[in-house]
């Protein structure tokens, strides 16, 4: 899928601006913001805080004697979140664009930090820095977005005279798109490190969706494909990862291996999620949520508690809002004037579109368990965080289009 951007239109040069001129721009601004985006992010936070709040309120030993303490984190982290998107939606698009260097280096430096004693081992994954005060950061989340700006700027390097025609023809050549290989895998290979497969997943599919919408030909794509499954079938006999990673993929090929084991997690989100059939038992009355059977439940398993408590309706509700989501972002890219603008938007629509399916997938056995959160819902800050600066920098791309807002199909 290719999505060429328009022709910049020239800009001409006026008489200095008028009294109130400046208050026109910015109420332009404001017409031109999308609010569907990131009504449809802060819709799913708040869907997922009930399901958080659901999840934990009776688990004492997480919680600290409050049966709000996840709800009002998560909700804490929601209010930081909307903060971080309208900064970024309001910055310079020039300096997001000059700055993405810069974030990709920070982000390369935060993963390094994670393998000095500074980083911290939270459920196999040495994937966290401990900040104190309860509170803590994932670099791989950051290093997402990061990491699709840097493929952004890479694969749009072109003289300052280069019409946008031959900045999309250029961005997809052999050169450019090597390079995009070595920005992608650079941090993805120290994520494997940790190991935090799920991130490195997430990474590498966030990279093939921006190729993809770059126009990237066919024959590249297949090579790329065939290699990324090559490193997949390399790394369990090259030691790269975790045994606990391992004995995943096992039971995803076997959902039948070990069940009170390894396949423990996904067998009780299936069932979980299988008992909640068309309408739920009721927020709050699932016995399996109630019960603690499903671990990780208010972060990579979330989902199960909307398949118990609100049943079909309540999961094809939550599909339903990521799918509003997505299809906002299709739209921003589609009517972006800019290539550079247009890929970032690919970028991070490919990204939210995997951890989407990944997650959801992962709790229904058709996915291998990854510990990937689900964007908004799952209960996380960094997460939360680093997906909201996605949403702004989307907004950003949209404020900037000079081109008329018009409809996915």
């Amino acid at each position: 899928m290719t999505l060429n951007p328009a022709t910049h239109p020239a800009v001409n040069k006026g008489p200095a601006p008028l009294p109130g001129a400046e208050a026109r721009r910015r109420a332009g601004l404001l017409r031109r913001f999308d609010w569907i985006l990131p009504g449809a992010a802060v819709a799913l936070s708040v869907y997922g805080a009930l399901l958080v709040w659901s999840a934990t309120r009776g688990r004492t030993s997480l919680t600290g004697g409050d049966p709000q303490f996840f709800l009002k984190r998560h909700l804490l982290n929601l209010a930081i979140g909307l903060l971080l998107m309208a900064a970024t939606s309001v910055l310079s698009y020039g300096w997001v664009r000059a700055c993405a260097p810069v974030f990709y280096v920070l982000s390369l430096l935060g993963l390094l930090a994670v393998l000095t004693p500074l980083g911290t081992t939270i459920n196999g994954a040495h994937s966290w820095i401990v900040l104190g005060g309860g509170f803590s950061i994932q670099p791989a989340e950051y290093a997402k977005f990061a990491v699709v700006l840097g493929l952004a700027v890479v694969l749009t390097l072109q003289p300052a005279t280069a019409g946008l025609s031959d900045q999309a023809a250029d961005a997809v050549t052999p050169r450019r798109i090597l390079a995009a290989g070595v920005v992608a895998g650079v941090p993805i290979g120290i994520i494997v490190l940790l190991p935090d497969l799920g991130s490195a997943m997430v990474i590498l599919a966030a990279t093939a969706g921006l190729l993809v919408f770059a126009g990237t030909s066919v024959r590249w794509l297949v090579l790329l494909a065939a290699g990324a499954a090559g490193a997949a079938v390399a790394a369990p006999h090259l030691h790269l990862l975790a045994q606990h990673q391992v004995n995943r993929f096992a039971a995803f090929a076997d959902p039948h291996l070990d069940p009170q084991g390894v396949g423990y997690n996904t067998a009780q989100a299936r069932l979980a999620i299988g008992s909640g059939g068309i309408l739920g038992k009721g927020l709050f009355n699932g016995t399996q949520t109630n019960g603690r059977y499903v671990p990780e439940q208010q972060t990579d398993f979330v989902f199960t508690v909307a398949g118990e408590e609100l049943g079909f309706v309540g999961s094809v509700t939550l599909i339903a809002l990521f799918a509003v989501l997505l299809l906002r972002g299709i739209t921003i890219a589609r009517n972006c004037d800019d290539l550079f603008g247009m890929l970032v938007c690919s970028g991070v629509v490919s990204w939210f579109a995997f951890e989407t399916f990944e997650n959801i997938g992962m709790t229904l056995g058709i996915m291998p368990v990854a510990g990937i959160p689900l964007p908004f819902v799952s209960y996380g800050g960094s997460s939360m965080f680093a997906s909201f600066i996605a949403i702004g920098l989307m907004e950003n791309v949209r404020l900037r289009s000079t081109r008329p807002a018009v409809g996915v199909g």
